[in-house]
């Protein structure tokens, strides 16, 4: 996966080793958290993999999350129906063909993933300067969280992003 995740990273083989082993820290450490899950997608070799965790009613699940859960997600979050989305890798022309379709790798992974764990809702944080990687996920039917589709930055880095189930 480490192998994928740097061929797939947009860097040059130069920087292969290290993004390959900054993704493998990452995702050994949500490995290690409650409700985790991998799903890995393989034809003659390894094609994708999504991974995240169901974010827990009690303490902070996410590190550097502080303050951008919106009070309206507060009551699923107490409930168990979020779920983390921490990462979803797949090559370059799963991001840039056929993103809007049911059947792109990427949107079948993250289905896959909610409704393995009966979330009613899926989270996941981005750099909102990464315009690339903003756009692909909402390509793949991701919004940003409130009712505004284009609501101001939260305070920090990061956007909250939100997945419907079915999307």
């Amino acid at each position: 996966m480490g192998a994928l995740y740097a061929e797939t990273s947009g860097g040059g083989p130069w920087a292969w080793n290290q993004e390959r082993a900054a993704f493998l820290r990452h995702l050994a450490a949500d490995a290690r958290r409650p409700g985790f899950a991998l799903l890995i997608s393989e034809t003659t070799g390894l094609t994708g993999c999504a991974y995240g965790f169901s974010a827990g009613g009690a303490g902070s699940w996410w590190e550097g999350f502080d303050g951008h859960l919106p009070r309206g997600l507060l009551p699923r979050e107490a409930a168990g129906e979020l779920f983390v989305v921490s990462g979803i890798v797949v090559p370059s022309r799963v991001r840039l063909e056929h993103q809007d379709r049911p059947w792109n790798l990427a949107r079948r992974m993250q289905r896959r993933l909610l409704a393995d764990h009966r979330a009613t809702l899926g989270v996941t944080l981005v750099d909102p300067r990464d315009d690339t990687a903003v756009e692909t996920l909402r390509s793949w039917g991701w919004r940003s969280a409130g009712d505004d589709p284009h609501p101001a930055l939260p305070p920090g880095p990061l956007r909250l992003l939100v997945l419907a189930p079915g999307t």
